[in-house]
């Protein structure tokens, strides 16, 4: 076992208020939607106007909350940049896809072309932060945020890195909503935020964010959690979610957790893989966040900056609790994410 993997800086631009890093979930948006967008920060504040004119969504959240990230760990640079996204930035790709269409193949600028890829954020971020160092991106689905996790744990564990700045993106795009909700993959109906989980409809509410962390081998001042153990899965039987995850902390010789934080979205034919782990933890404070943020691919990476911040501060918004069981002291948080019946997590928290 190498050395400790600490999260040292965060910072989540969500369909929350969540980028003033100083308040926790105080002050809630309550939309009654099927499709919710991410807040954004005064992007003029931290890039040129020029510059930010050209950049898709997913870009300039990426670029916001890194920076952010990187204050909030009193870092001015970082040893790599792993990013996770599901759909990178899908409206450049959308624009590149109709302008050539709309042109006949003809007369069409690279621009959109260029931005689309998916490591474009992480590219952007490079530059921005002059970061020459290691530089990936991961696009598995709803597992894309972890896997750069654990990418970034493995490095820091081996100590070939100090610090790696992390982050799951994603961005609404309109074709791509449109399809979402012909196959039904979002709600027929608008919902609150408040009763999604008893909105008993197929589909989710769907949303965008940007969530970055910055991880080191050296515990500091900032740091909020340590990252234990991640642990993924593609596929899973819905009677096997409890007896993985009771595996899971048996192998990290853990014999209780104090919060539990589910990816809960009202979807009635995939909730019921969190169903199991309600019941086998029913003595322990219970969270969710998607009524909150929306679902997309690395909505999970919000979840990690909740446990974070439960972590740290020793308290619990009550706008995410699941159940009231009311925990005074919160040593350890797991963390499980699937995404339609794929691409399972469970991550550790520990207080540090």
């Amino acid at each position: 076992m190498g050395s400790k993997v600490y999260i040292n800086g965060i910072c989540a631009i969500s369909a929350q208020k969540t980028f003033d890093n100083t308040t926790f979930l105080e002050e809630i948006e309550l939309y009654n939607d099927t499709v919710i967008n991410a807040i954004d920060p005064n992007y003029k504040e931290f890039i040129p106007p020029a510059s930010a004119r050209r950049m898709a969504k997913g870009i300039k959240m990426g670029i916001v909350a890194s920076k952010l990230a990187l204050k909030d760990a009193t870092l001015d640079n970082i040893d790599a940049i792993i990013t996770g996204t599901g759909l990178g930035c899908v409206r450049d790709s959308e624009k590149f896809v109709s302008a050539i269409i709309d042109h006949d193949e003809q007369f069409l600028t690279p621009t959109s072309f260029i931005q689309s890829t998916h490591n474009t954020v992480a590219g952007q971020i490079a530059l921005e932060l002059q970061c020459k160092g290691y530089n990936f991106t991961y696009v598995h689905g709803s597992n894309s945020f972890e896997s750069a996790v654990l990418d970034a744990k493995l490095q820091l564990e081996h100590d070939e890195a100090r610090h790696i700045l992390i982050g799951g993106v994603d961005e609404l795009a309109p074709h791509t909503i449109k399809i979402h909700r012909l196959i039904g993959h979002i709600k027929a109906e608008s919902v609150t935020a408040n009763t999604v989980l008893n909105s008993n409809s197929k589909g989710a509410v769907f949303g965008e964010g940007g969530n970055f962390f910055v991880l080191s081998n050296e515990q500091a001042a900032s740091s909020y959690a340590e990252v234990q153990a991640v642990k993924l899965f593609n596929t899973l039987n819905k009677s096997s979610v409890y007896t993985q995850a009771i595996e899971f902390l048996k192998e990290n010789k853990i014999d209780h957790i104090d919060a539990l934080i589910l990816g809960c979205n009202g979807d009635v034919e995939y909730d019921s893989y969190y169903e199991g782990l309600r019941d086998g933890f029913s003595n322990v404070q219970q969270l969710y966040y998607k009524q909150l943020t929306g679902e997309f691919y690395t909505a999970s990476s919000f979840a990690y900056w909740l446990g974070a911040k439960v972590l740290k501060t020793q308290s619990i918004p009550n706008v995410v609790k699941l159940n009231s069981v009311d925990k005074k002291s919160m040593d350890s948080v797991l963390i499980y994410n699937q995404y339609r019946g794929e691409n399972h997590s469970f991550t550790l928290l520990r207080k540090c």
